[in-house]
């Protein structure tokens, strides 16, 4: 049986796996900055950090905060990593993030790089955005009477269980390196991903599609964040929303 921990293990990518995980039989622990007995500030460290990692074969690296510290993080995590002998570390980033300026994307480079220079045995994994994600961006953007989206601008959601799934199987086996990347079935553009959300809502909105400018906007708009070659996910836009949205106004 197989230790395997799971850092960012309660939220909606790390809490998937972990079911996973267990189902398969390995021994997982969950660490995240309150989930008791690992509860951790990775940008901080300290001695639970030392405490989670004692006796791990594997780690999946799924925390991560958009508002910053990714890389200190990571910092923390490979060093308490090396000090454990820990065989395998396996990181979850983001299709586009060398292609895209974004600084968010840029941080998630770093990491990678972090990673591999790290002295460990390692596995990368990029996948394009989560369904859930969309639905968050839209929640916001239908807030008002009239919704302006992004012109030009097209996504490829995946659904989040065949990503946990990916990365099970690679936890599961020995360092890989850079995998290829994993995209949802269909590229879409903004517009009509947001159609079908707020078909899914009932809530009638006017669409305005908005030109924007800018280095990030303009290799977004040129697909950066894409992987048609690598279209491999099942589950559709259409069917995610169906379970969560619909799914949930009838229960």
């Amino acid at each position: 049986m197989t230790t395997i921990l799971v850092t960012g293990g309660t939220g909606t990518l790390g809490r998937v796996l972990t079911e996973r995980l267990h189902a398969d039989g390995h021994d997982v622990r969950v660490l995240s900055r309150h989930a008791q007995p690992y509860a951790v500030d990775l940008r901080q460290g300290g001695t639970v950090l030392d405490m989670a990692v004692a006796g791990v074969d594997t780690i999946v690296h799924c925390a991560s905060a958009p508002g910053g510290g990714d890389e200190e993080a990571a910092a923390h995590l490979t060093a308490a990593a090396r000090r454990a002998g820990v065989g395998h570390v396996v990181y979850i980033s983001i299709v586009g993030v060398d292609r895209v300026p974004f600084g968010y994307y840029k941080t998630k480079l770093a990491v990678e790089r972090l990673i591999e220079e790290s002295g460990l045995g390692w596995t990368v994994l990029r996948a394009t955005q989560f369904h859930d994600l969309l639905v968050r961006l839209f929640d916001t953007l239908s807030r008002p009477p009239v919704m302006l989206l992004p012109a030009g601008l097209k996504d490829q959601p995946i659904e989040v269980t065949e990503v946990a799934s990916r990365l099970a199987e690679l936890a599961s086996g020995g360092p890989a390196g850079r995998v290829e990347d994993m995209g949802g079935p269909e590229i879409r553009t903004f517009e009509s991903l947001a159609r079908t959300y707020l078909r899914a809502t009932g809530h009638p909105r006017r669409l305005v599609n908005v030109p924007l400018w800018g280095r990030t906007y303009r290799a977004f708009r040129d697909g950066g964040h894409l992987a048609p070659e690598q279209a491999v996910g099942k589950g559709t836009f259409e069917e995610y929303v169906a379970v969560r949205i619909e799914g949930g106004r009838r229960a």
